[in-house]
């Protein structure tokens, strides 16, 4: 029997791609998402509920009607500028609306949740690569609204036995290999489509904030990986809580780090197009180089990032870009 998994933000970019990877190991992804910023196109996996993570009986509804056996959530606000400048928002909707899913979970007597956290909790490293037994010092509201559901889940855990993973994502990049879906957020923040989009003349060009670090070329540094290897790793790790595995935090990365340089290098070997750049100042509280030690997901769960070299992660997203033309 296909298990049910509801899917919380499963019309978003990375939840779109996750709701193909479960519909590819046998489950049946129910999205649930307000359609504020994910698509109802990138919904082609099971159906769509529309609707808020907020609203405490359109969740036990949806539960009920679907025997939801175990929760991915990915729901949330994930722009960290616009966090710092309005924190209200990403702590009403990443935290009072998260504990309104938990008590639904709790409620209903559903047992596994699949968190989508990330690095953002971490902070400023202290060495690198980033375990994950690094202190967890948050810089910016989106990174602390992550936090408290990481605490959160612990406390729900002890008291009323939900089990969980949290899934510390590094810089998600690429697109679906199909190119059926991909990345389209409004306004576009990422360094991979807006090189792309300045490849293409959508844009006047990239801006690269900080050309002085202490890294190889000077520019910042990033771990990124591919969308579909994240996904996979949400299908392992529900597979884990399947199979009775304990309550776990799992970076997701893949220890090597590229250079905002390398990016746009990447993109012009690939576009055979030249990328505009301006060189800007040091954006304040980025750090230098952000880079996981990914051994424990690779160990724990069998997970491989198998398609986030850079060569792939930059070729699936300009595909998709060149597809569709938005």
């Amino acid at each position: 029997m296909r298990a049910n998994i509801l899917v919380t933000g499963g019309a978003g970019y990375i939840g779109s791609h996750t709701c193909k990877a479960l519909a590819a190991a046998g489950y049946t992804p129910i999205a649930l998402d307000d359609l504020s910023t994910g698509h109802r196109w990138a919904v082609k996996w099971g159906p769509l509920v529309e609707g808020d993570i907020g609203d405490p009986q359109l969740g036990m509804k949806v539960i009920k009607k679907f025997n939801i056996q175990a929760v991915v959530h990915f729901a949330a606000h994930a722009y960290v500028g616009e966090s710092i400048e309005q924190p209200r928002k990403y702590f009403n909707n990443n935290v009072v609306n998260t504990l309104t899913l938990l008590n639904c979970l709790v409620d209903a007597g559903v047992e596994g949740l699949i968190f989508s956290s990330s690095c953002a909790t971490y902070g400023l490293p202290d060495k690198l690569p980033i375990g994950e037994d690094h202190p967890q010092n948050p810089i910016n509201p989106y990174g602390a609204s992550k936090l408290f559901v990481e605490t959160a889940l612990r406390w729900y855990s002890q008291a009323y036995k939900l089990r969980f993973a949290n899934l510390r994502y590094f810089n998600a990049a690429g697109a679906d290999p199909d190119s059926e879906i991909g990345e389209d957020h409004t306004p576009e923040t990422h360094l991979i489509p807006l090189t792309i989009f300045a490849a293409q003349g959508k844009i006047p060009a990239i801006e690269v904030f900080g050309t002085d670090y202490d890294t190889a070329d000077g520019t910042a540094v990033r771990d990124f990986v591919h969308v579909c290897d994240l996904a996979d790793a949400h299908v392992k790790a529900l597979d884990y809580l399947f199979s009775g595995g304990a309550n776990v935090s799992i970076n997701l990365g893949t220890g090597r780090g590229h250079s905002i340089r390398n990016i746009v290098a990447a993109v012009e070997a690939i576009s055979r197009k030249e990328v505009p750049v301006i060189e800007g100042q040091r954006r304040p509280g980025d750090p230098p180089a952000l880079v996981a030690d990914s051994t424990l997901g690779q160990s724990l769960l069998g997970w491989q990032p198998l398609r986030s070299d850079l060569q792939t992660i930059v070729s699936t997203a300009w595909k998709w870009h060149q597809r569709v033309q938005r």
